[in-house]
């Protein structure tokens, strides 16, 4: 049977670069592959045994898993070229601030909004942790947790600050840290601000730098282009692994805090198109050019492995500015995440806190934790996993117990999915909203 299952994914696979090959429209091919992956996991986890679904799984997990590390592969040399060629192409400097001021703005707005929606979808549905069932995962998820906690107990915010700056930017280039791409995205603009002040000194030597940036530029962007044309492949096969390995009963038993997560999600993509409808930008033009990239952030759950889809929609696609998409994807896969900082957090804070005799719904309590959930969003980790970091933050801040967090961890992965799409939005919708608020040069 291992055969047959391995000859089916290539055939399909066949399928979808035919697809590819006589549409040459990727989004298409990407939903197209999306779909196939799903019905074909529902498939496998229906009529076939464990051991014949988990070896078929190593197998596809090669293409799948083999696809998130290449364009993880790719991160940190396209956030460090790309930001620093953008940066000695600027003319005014002085630019770069007001952009980043308008994207951290707009990704930290976004998550308070996402807050407010999460509390009042736990409210709406009356979700509480009081009655949840530990079984065997969930325990060792708690323990988990727990462990991770003990990494966050000290942390407060001038430390999180801190930890931006690089101390050695080769070790940050490594991805060592949760916030190595921050801290690369500043070593690349302190080296950009250094060849633009050599080039205020000497024209000749500037313009040298420059080409030669904008020469490795070039190369890294055709090996990033090379990546994402394989992004149909790499859907498919992590839809699959995704559908063949979800626990249905989990699902089922949990059903309404995945679906009031996933309304909260909903409402949250209607704001983010209400604030380019303010911004004068077509909210269902928009959403039909970034489809792809949010299909690819659904299935891998890593808004860092999305950076270079991120970038290349938002330049490409949407029209933004290189020096804005850069930071609008960089920062937004570790600061202000809409979904896993800022809607799960806040959903499971009311949950939680009537567990020690807290009122959730108290004006106190809501306006706390919408300012901790804000701050707390600086520095999480765009990878899976990192809304659990971002709820043990916040709940160790309200003094909450951390240990139940272990038990949503039987549906974690299914609403990460969602969070993880949202996450990348809302830095699109950074990008593309500072995108018509600054005009650098």
């Amino acid at each position: 049977m291992l055969i047959l299952n391995l000859a089916v994914f290539v055939a399909i696979l066949f399928l979808l670069a035919r697809i590819y090959k006589s549409t040459q429209k990727l989004g298409q091919t990407v939903f197209i592959g999306l779909v196939l992956g799903l019905a074909s996991g529902v498939i496998l986890q229906t009529f076939y045994e464990k051991p014949i679904i988990d070896s078929t799984l190593d197998w596809i997990n090669l293409i799948g898993n083999g696809y998130v590390r290449l364009l993880q592969m790719i991160v940190m040399p396209l956030v460090f070229v790309s930001i620093l060629s953008a940066i000695t192409r600027l003319k005014e400097a002085g630019a770069l601030g007001k952009i980043s001021f308008s994207v951290l703005s707009v990704l930290l707005v976004t998550t308070a909004i996402s807050a407010v929606i999460g509390i009042a979808l736990v409210y709406l549905f009356d979700l509480s942790a009081e009655g949840l069932v530990a079984g065997t995962r969930e325990i060792a998820a708690q323990e988990k947790v727990v462990g991770r906690a003990e990494q966050v107990s000290n942390l407060s915010v001038p430390a999180m600050l801190l930890s931006f700056i690089p101390r050695n930017p080769f070790l940050e280039l490594t991805g060592a840290n949760p916030t190595s791409i921050i801290s690369v995205v500043i070593f690349s603009a302190l080296l950009g601000f250094a060849a633009l002040s050599l080039g205020k000194e000497d024209r000749d030597l500037g313009e040298r730098i420059a080409l030669g940036v904008e020469t490795l530029n070039k190369l890294v962007m055709r090996l990033v282009r090379f990546v994402i044309r394989l992004t149909p492949y790499g859907v498919f096969a992590l839809m699959i692994k995704m559908a063949a390995t979800s626990q249905w009963s989990d699902i089922v038993n949990l059903g309404s805090f995945i679906v009031a997560s996933y309304i909260a999600m909903a409402l949250m993509f209607v704001v983010h198109g209400i604030l380019l409808f303010v911004a004068k930008v077509n909210p269902l033009d928009y959403y039909k050019k970034v489809l792809p990239t949010l299909s690819f952030a659904f299935t891998s759950r890593s808004s860092a492995a999305t950076i270079p889809l991120n970038i290349e929609t938002q330049t490409n696609k949407l029209g933004n500015n290189s020096v804005i998409a850069n930071f609008a994807a960089t920062f937004g896969a570790t600061i202000g995440q809409n979904g896993c900082a800022g809607i799960y957090p806040a959903m499971l804070a009311v949950m939680i806190a009537p567990t020690v005799g807290v009122d959730p719904f108290s004006l106190n309590y809501i306006l706390t934790l919408i300012l901790v959930v804000a701050i707390s969003s600086f520095g999480i980790a765009g990878v899976g996993g990192g809304a659990t970091f971002a709820a043990i933050v916040v709940l160790s801040t309200l003094n909450l117990p951390i240990e139940l967090v272990g038990l949503l961890i039987s549906v974690e992965p299914l609403i990460d999915m969602g969070r993880t799409a949202l996450n990348v939005n809302g830095a699109m919708v950074a990008g593309t909203i500072t995108n018509k608020w600054v005009k650098p040069e």
